[in-house]
């Protein structure tokens, strides 16, 4: 296998194009070869095949979606952060789509299934490490419950945007934040 880091990401950047655009049934080596601009092959010189490829997507996913010191510009408010999340989310609309491709996969791919829970389950854990370490509201539980409002927000935002036109996004997170991060835990 070919070690080119460059070309690598760039061969994995143009894989999450395809998928997030064509879907799981559309990620071919050859499509990626062609997003990429290279010549065909290219693609399997770097990955042996179409499941190490989605591994190597995943995590690839990560790099491109980790917060920038700008994004995580103290001091720290909650709403705030969740709302640069949604930006983000909405600059980086084809990693999410892909991520999305990616957790569709892996209800029919065990391998993968496994791969993405630990994937996941790390991601989650380190954010709700960060965020009571940061000092904010709320305790474990409240974190994951953000989590799972977020990413159903999320999805929305991505599939099916104009759902929420009648629920300002802003007023959204104020109430979820409010209500599942408290300043004091409810008595």
């Amino acid at each position: 296998m070919r070690q080119n880091p460059e070309r690598r990401a760039a061969l994995l950047d143009a894989a999450i194009e395809v998928l997030a655009r064509e879907g799981s049934r559309g990620l071919t080596l050859r499509a990626v070869d062609a997003e990429a601009g290279v010549p065909t092959g290219t693609s399997s010189n770097y990955f042996a095949n179409r499941a190490q490829l989605l591994v190597q997507i995943l995590h690839r996913t990560r790099v491109r979606l980790t917060p920038g010191p700008e994004d995580l510009a103290g001091p720290f408010d909650t709403k705030v952060l969740l709302l640069r999340l949604l930006e983000r989310m909405r600059r980086e609309r084809s990693v999410h789509t892909a991520m999305l491709e990616l957790r569709l996969e892996a209800t029919r791919r065990p391998e993968l299934q496994s791969e993405l829970a630990g994937f996941q389950g790390a991601e989650l854990e380190a954010n709700i490490a960060w965020h009571l370490e940061a000092g904010l509201p709320g305790d474990r539980q409240g974190v994951v419950l953000m989590y799972l409002a977020m990413l159903g927000l999320i999805v929305d935002d991505l599939t099916v945007p104009g759902l929420l036109d009648p629920h300002p996004v802003e007023g959204l997170i104020e109430a979820m934040v409010e209500r599942l991060l408290p300043e004091r835990p409810a008595d």
